[in-house]
């Protein structure tokens, strides 16, 4: 499986953790999005650092995209590929998710 397919699929299993497993809804409230805008911020920038100045590399094959590192554009978005920021939105969905679902536990 490809890093792609990968990250498609960890983006669709956290949305189905969120609102058919856990039934937290994280994604529709007002607040995980401007969380989330301000962690997909500071993960463009470190994540940018990282594979713009070639620190770390992807498999070609592996990514959409090719091997040519640009800033927007074949794949990628502030130099990260587009799986990275499809696995960070993912992480975050879950993170949160699973905070609000044990939270609502330990209230009762």
């Amino acid at each position: 499986m490809t890093y792609t397919e990968l990250a498609v699929v960890a983006v669709v299993l956290s949305g189905l953790l969120d609102a058919a497993i856990l039934r937290t809804n994280v994604l529709r409230q007002r607040a995980f999005w401007v969380s989330y805008a301000i962690v997909v911020f500071f993960q463009l920038v470190v994540n940018g650092v990282l594979t713009g100045r070639r620190i770390v590399t992807y498999d070609p094959a592996r990514i959409v995209g090719g091997s040519r590192v640009t800033f927007i554009g074949d794949g990628r978005f502030v130099f990260a590929p587009v799986e990275d920021i499809l696995f960070g939105f993912a992480l975050v969905v879950q993170t949160l998710a699973w905070w609000v679902w044990w939270g609502r536990r330990l209230d009762r």
